[in-house]
């Protein structure tokens, strides 16, 4: 196996992921492992780690990475989990896409085919329902958020991921179905990045790290969904998202509204879901 120029960004957690390395020549391990054990073997390898806060989830890993090396991205970048295969692809897809040099969604779960498919394996029609499968390593799901309700999983910025949209992008067109990678890895190009300044991403993180109680916030779970458009969307964003002083000015009026839902009291938010950009 020929090891791929494309450069590697592994989130990790509690795993020795050296099935990975065998895959690159260059990469950086984010370690937020709470085993010990774990990063004495990371460590005991002298493996290329950076340790970092555990925020739950990984995308504030590679926002950061965005950040902090922002003049000198690869050309190439995979952003990665320390257990993706057998976790969110097998080892056969990876062995496929790895030193793939485009946008490249990295997930795979054969055993949904029949079941996602347009027809299943005796080949009655599927009904298309909450989520289905547009390619084979293309998730596809309803926009409903029905995530934002869970109880592990607090809000305390956006309802759901319309609002967030809307929040971000100027007039964005809101789909009736998000596609993503769950577990949010993909293969990005440089030119795909750069499109947003590092001050963008830096605003984004303080949506999604701002604890774990009992786990990462809803605003984690909605960016995943929106990944591909910040990726790849031409959509203007607001002025707030390249800003960080605005955005900290304007950041708090969201805990605000969330604490109300639209049919509640509509006329008293009016205004404020006006400057958020959630109504025109």
């Amino acid at each position: 196996m020929d090891k791929t120029k494309n450069y590697f960004v592994i989130h990790n957690f509690n795993t020795v992921p050296t099935d990975l390395l065998e895959y690159c020549e260059n990469y950086i391990i984010y370690d937020c492992s709470s085993d010990e054990s774990v990063k004495e073997k990371l460590h005991s390898k002298n493996l290329n780690v950076k340790e970092i806060d555990n925020t739950g989830h990984n995308i504030t890993t590679y926002f950061s990475y965005f950040d902090e090396n922002y003049d000198n991205l690869p050309e190439v970048i995979a952003l990665l989990k320390g257990n993706i295969i057998g976790r969110h692809c097998s080892k056969e897809f990876f062995n496929e896409v790895y030193d793939n040099k485009s946008f490249t969604f990295l997930y795979d779960e054969k055993q949904y085919w029949d079941k996602y498919a347009k027809f299943d394996s005796d080949n009655q029609r599927n009904d298309i329902g909450n989520t289905f499968l547009a390619m084979e390593n293309i998730y596809v799901e309803k926009n409903n958020s029905w995530y934002v309700e869970s109880p592990n999983h607090p809000k305390r910025y956006f309802n759901d991921t319309d609002d967030l949209l809307r929040f971000i992008y100027k007039k964005p067109m809101i789909p009736q179905y998000y596609m993503f990678s769950p577990g949010a890895c993909f293969i990005v190009r440089r030119e795909q990045i750069l499109r947003h300044p590092r001050e963008f991403y830096r605003n984004l993180n303080k949506i999604m790290n701002y604890g774990i109680a009992p786990d990462f916030p809803s605003e984690a779970h909605q960016i995943e969904r929106l990944l591909p458009i910040i990726f790849t969307s031409f959509g203007e964003v607001n002025d707030w998202m390249n800003d960080e002083e605005a955005f900290a000015a304007i950041l708090p009026k969201c805990s605000e509204y969330i604490q109300y839902k639209y049919d509640n009291r509509p006329r008293r938010f009016k205004k404020l879901r006006q400057a958020l950009g959630l109504i025109s």
